[in-house]
């Protein structure tokens, strides 16, 4: 279920990207399941990766790629198999990937960046990426932004993707970025991928620096079940040539800002897809000593098993938030400081419930598809945002099919 998710109807094309997708039998029958986006000479491009010690091959082959090269011009996208768990053999496999999209766009092996998303500790298939690597090169347009967002899903429900424009005194760019992800989805970088461009003259730096920025303002500010991907990734590209946009010009922020929404949008999308969800929730912690702490807070309350299936049944039940709050690991905290509500309900107030409080009226608000949970913890000035869904039967059921 996909909690207010729309696929998108249509994603702007980016001048220097060209994309496409085949049907190659990876796992899936009947659709497709590789996927390839192509870059322009000289467009700048970095990548974020996951920290989990679980790397999958595809992961390493990356790193090691960007470590020798600082451009790309293809990233090469498997759904179906994560090529991780597999030892030697998957290395070689996500190598013989790259090399085979090398030989056939004549670049160099290390311009080009494998990922891939699906069931871990499977061998991934590499001869049949090898085979349709042609018909792959061969299907690049410049307006298949859609359909390369829809051959890279696994248990999403609909494909995500975004496009902005950025309107510049002198110029107008176009920013657009797909996504995949619905569960096993807590990233931790830098099974979700998520792969953004812009025609903005970006330089290197400024590039790498918006990079960082996105991912701290949208993909590492949701949560679904509190697991990290061996896969997780996010790649950016800049295409534009001429005269680059550096770091602090206004023109970089402008990007900045277009790049962060975009990224925003995807991270969100992938929390109201979470598996078997039927909530979108917003957790906003005030009144913690620091931003950090107010993050530890509000990923303690996601994380609870008793607080999501709360939330699954419109229970108010404040005494499980109370109790993620207080094992949240904050020195010196008192209760008597804390607040909470949800939405412009009242429910806590200095700890116990608020006059007038009405269970009925909070657990009306927990009806509707979207809500959310204010804590206040009374004790200094830093505050953050994340966003989170319930824990319902699907979850559990799509996750105990998913290798059958």
């Amino acid at each position: 279920m996909a909690v207010g998710l729309i696929a998108p109807e249509a994603l702007s094309a980016v001048p220097g990207v060209r994309l496409g997708s085949v049907a190659a039998g990876i796992r899936y029958q009947g659709r497709h399941d590789l996927a390839m986006i192509e870059l322009a000479p000289g467009a700048r491009t970095a990548v974020a990766l996951t920290n989990n010690a679980f790397a999958a091959a595809p992961v390493k082959i990356c790193r090691e790629h960007r470590g020798r090269t600082a451009q790309s011009r293809a990233w090469v996208i498997n759904s179906g198999n994560a090529n991780a768990g597999t030892g030697a053999p998957g290395v070689q496999a996500a190598q013989r990937s790259c090399q085979a999209v090398a030989e056939t766009l004549s670049c160099d092996v290390d311009e080009v960046w494998p990922f891939s998303t699906g069931v871990i500790g499977e061998p991934l298939p590499v001869e049949r990426i090898e085979a349709a690597v042609p018909a792959l090169c061969d299907a690049l347009t410049a307006d298949a932004w859609l359909t390369t967002a829809q051959a890279i899903m696994t248990t999403d429900s609909v494909p995500k993707g975004m496009s902005r424009t950025i309107d510049l005194p002198d110029a107008r760019y176009t920013v657009t970025g797909i996504g995949k992800g619905a569960g096993m989805i807590r990233p931790d970088m830098a099974t979700m991928l998520a792969f953004v461009a812009t025609d903005a003259p970006l330089s290197q730096a400024a590039l790498d620096q918006i990079l960082g920025q996105a991912i701290h303002a949208s993909f590492h500010c949701i949560t679904v079940d509190g697991d990290t991907s061996t896969n997780d990734a996010c790649a950016m590209a800049a295409t534009g040539q001429g005269p680059q946009i550096d770091v602090g010009t206004p023109a970089y922020r402008a990007c900045r800002e277009a790049i962060i929404e975009v990224c925003q949008h995807l991270a969100q999308a992938m929390v109201r897809d979470g598996e078997g969800a039927s909530k979108f929730v917003t957790i906003r912690i005030r009144g913690a000593r620091t931003r950090e702490e107010a993050r530890t807070v509000a990923f303690t309350i996601a994380h609870s098993p008793l607080v999501k299936t709360a939330w699954f049944a419109s229970d108010p039940n404040w005494g499980r938030v109370l109790a993620a709050v207080g094992r949240s690991g904050l020195e010196g905290l008192r209760i008597e400081g804390v607040d909470l509500a949800i939405d412009d309900i009242d429910v806590l107030a200095g700890g116990e419930p608020a006059p007038g409080y009405q269970e009925s009226l909070a657990s009306a608000a927990m009806q509707q598809e979207a809500f959310t949970v204010t804590v206040d913890l009374g004790r200094g000035a830093g505050e953050a945002t994340i966003w989170t869904c319930d824990l319902g039967h699907d979850y559990v059921r799509i996750n105990a099919e998913y290798r059958t």
